[in-house]
């Protein structure tokens, strides 16, 4: 369904996330709804298991470092877009709440019985906090952790107990804590004393579909693949066997990518499932829709013969055009 409209506090948020600095609750824990959830994976096979499983070259990263990831089928359709840290120890991963489960079955079915490879989820005692605008290194600087400013993304250090890690979750410039679920009041009523403003889970859908990044369900869903979702930046294509690497490998080298994922503006509502059409002919479908304080905003994919940036389409009694989003990329690397 729609997001309904943005009041004052969002619209203050929302500008905050862009030109200041705002904070998100992204996993509550035991007591509160979780907007993410947390796999660990533990013992000395962990690195190549992962490998194995998703789209990112995890073999490369040492401790201290991260990466996104995705989670495929075996014909390469996607489960989920995850961001991976790797630790001393165990490689903690950032997955959708509503993937949580299922991605724990389904690595679990990949786990054999050589393989020295601990799953577990540690959603319950974990709590995530993402700190994103531009002024977010002030706060990070203040909090101990200012060894990261102009770091690469996924790149994480431990201070005081709690991992923080380059990275808002979008493309806006941020971090990401991560930490005992007993600390998180502590951290987070520092974090406001320093001068962040708190974003909702209304201003924080918004500003994910003003971004382009891709949900679950949404634009996440086994009828797409990560090339047509623009997610190059999560796939090797050095590294050899993964689940669903055949295909990518196929569609890479024939540019065989049909659809992209593209930001929307739209002049009136429009409801996410919607066709997009240009004339009588159907291009594309709506996957998300937003109102802004800029106005309406929507995520879809177009097929790629249509155009691009600055196509003019049709969605329902609504007129929108395409713009480029900045959280995924349609270039071929």
């Amino acid at each position: 369904m729609p997001t309904s409209a943005i009041d004052g506090k969002d619209a203050t948020a929302i500008h905050a996330a862009r030109e200041g600095v705002a904070v998100r609750d992204a996993c509550c824990g035991r007591s509160h709804r979780s907007h993410l959830g947390i796999i660990r994976i533990s013992d000395a096979d962990r690195l190549r298991f992962l490998h194995g499983q998703s789209t990112n070259d995890f073999q490369r990263l040492k401790p201290g470092e991260g990466c996104d990831t995705v989670f495929l089928t075996s014909t390469a359709r996607t489960i989920d877009l995850v961001t991976g840290y790797v630790l001393d120890d165990a490689v903690l991963l950032l997955v959708s709440a509503n993937r949580r489960e299922f991605l724990m079955q389904w690595l679990d079915r990949y786990i054999f019985f050589a393989d020295k490879v601990v799953l577990t989820d540690v959603t319950e005692e974990t709590a995530i906090l993402s700190l994103m605008g531009t002024q977010s290194n002030c706060i990070i600087e203040k909090l101990g952790a200012g060894a990261l400013i102009g770091q690469p993304h996924g790149n994480h250090i431990l201070v005081d107990g709690a991992i923080f890690a380059v990275g808002s979750g979008l493309a806006a410039p941020g971090y990401t804590l991560i930490l005992p679920i007993a600390e998180k009041q502590k951290w987070w009523e520092r974090i406001l004393e320093l001068g962040a403003v708190e974003l909702s889970d209304r201003a924080w859908e918004t500003l994910r579909i003003l971004q382009g990044r891709p949900a679950p369900d949404l634009e996440l869903t086994e009828d797409y693949n990560p090339l047509e979702v623009g997610l190059w930046q999560t796939v090797s294509f050095n590294k050899g066997c993964y689940i669903g690497q055949e295909t990518i490998a196929r569609l890479n080298t024939y540019k065989g990518v049909k659809q992209y994922l593209w930001g929307i503006r739209l002049h009136a509502p429009a409801e996410p499932g919607s066709v997009i059409t240009i004339g009588d002919e159907k291009v594309g479908k709506l996957t998300s829709y937003t109102e802004t304080p800029d106005g309406h905003f929507g995520l879809g994919y177009i097929r790629s013969k249509a155009g691009g940036v600055g196509l003019k389409v049709q969605i329902g009694a609504t007129e929108g055009e395409v713009v480029a989003v900045p959280f995924v990329s349609h270039e071929y690397p």
